[in-house]
């Protein structure tokens, strides 16, 4: 069986009930979420064989965050216990044209502070396929940007196939340094992965005639931001969400995969969303399966799209959806109706 390895920091994340505000909640949903987590746990409810590293405290909390994966089938044991605290953030949910808000906690976690030494690549790479990782984790600390860059250098050594959401976080990092960091990284990767936002704030290149903002967005503009990190990186595909935002609730969501010289744009789903939040992990889950199981261009972005459409109606950092589920949206079946 095929196996995927995630590297980055798990989190507690801290929310009010439904639409309620920060200032008027007295009491807030525990769960835990990360970019990387998120992306294995999608894998796993796929049937992947999917391990997630990170380092996490030996007490109570960071034991409770292991556990969210186990459930899953995530595999846990490569996690480095260690540290004192477990990153949080806070997530207040938009409404209308009240966007989402989230705040960060996360000085100092395990991760943040760990060392090189906490991780033998050597060990976590054995008979590994395929290795994810994001921009967020590299922007957690310098040490940290190094123990990427060290993975990537190893799983380039074993022929590893590469992936990297650039997820740019601007609470974390400056876009001069994300540039400057992400650009060495991106010679390691096969794979990249990016929003309509990303490849701007963090290389520079962006698409013409597009309106984040108002919801126009032009197909040609994003094929050619796909060609330009294509030539600049030799990147083997680059993968683009679009997301069209009418309000917080209702965004038209498709995406595009440009390889081999080729643009392939998904169908568009007009969602009414329940909670946005790990729906970027979602797609990227969803393409690494596919890709890993010899889809075509088409059918893998036609199935990362439907697997990500389908998380923005689950409350929570992780999507919990069965491969059969996903591959029934991505055939056609969009209607919503009941299923007996």
């Amino acid at each position: 069986m095929k196996k995927v390895v995630t590297f980055g920091e798990l989190m507690l994340r801290l929310a009010p009930e439904g639409y309620l505000r920060f200032v008027q909640s007295d009491k807030l949903e525990a769960t835990f979420g990360g970019a990387e987590a998120n992306v294995a746990v999608s894998l796993a409810n796929y049937g992947v064989d999917a391990a997630f590293v990170t380092k996490l405290p030996s007490h109570e909390i960071g034991q409770a965050a292991v556990n969210s994966l186990r459930k899953f089938g995530v595999d846990t044991t490569k996690i480095v216990r260690g540290g004192d605290r477990v990153g949080i953030y806070y997530c207040e949910k938009g409404a209308s044209q009240r966007p989402s808000k989230v705040i960060y906690d996360r000085a100092g976690s395990a991760i943040a502070t760990a060392k090189a030494a906490d991780f033998d690549w050597n060990a976590i790479f054995e008979g590994v396929t395929w290795f994810h990782f994001t921009g967020i984790t590299p922007a957690l600390s310098d040490d940290v940007a190094q123990i990427c860059l060290s993975a990537c250098r190893a799983a380039k050594e074993r022929g590893i196939t590469v992936s990297c959401d650039l997820n740019f976080r601007k609470k974390l990092w400056s876009k001069e340094k994300a540039g400057k960091v992400m650009g060495e990284l991106c010679h390691y990767i096969d794979y990249c992965i990016a929003n309509e936002e990303d490849a701007k704030d963090v290389f520079g290149i962006e698409a013409e005639n597009s309106d984040i903002y108002g919801g126009k967005l032009n197909r040609e503009g994003y094929i050619s931001v796909a060609k330009q990190l294509t030539e600049r990186f030799s990147f083997k595909g680059v993968a683009i969400t679009l997301r069209e935002s009418k309000s917080a609730n209702d965004n038209d969501w498709s995406g595009m995969l440009y390889t081999n010289g080729v643009a392939s744009f998904s169908k568009k789903y007009s969602m009414h969303i329940v909670d946005r939040v790990g729906g970027g992990d979602s797609f990227g889950g969803g393409l690494i399966y596919a890709l890993l199981n010899g889809y075509d261009a088409q059918s893998a972005i036609e199935f990362a799209v439907a697997a990500s459409c389908l998380k923005h109606s689950i409350e929570g950092d992780y999507n919990m959806v069965s491969l059969a589920e996903v591959q029934n949206l991505a055939g056609g079946d969009a209607s919503g109706r009941v299923q007996r």
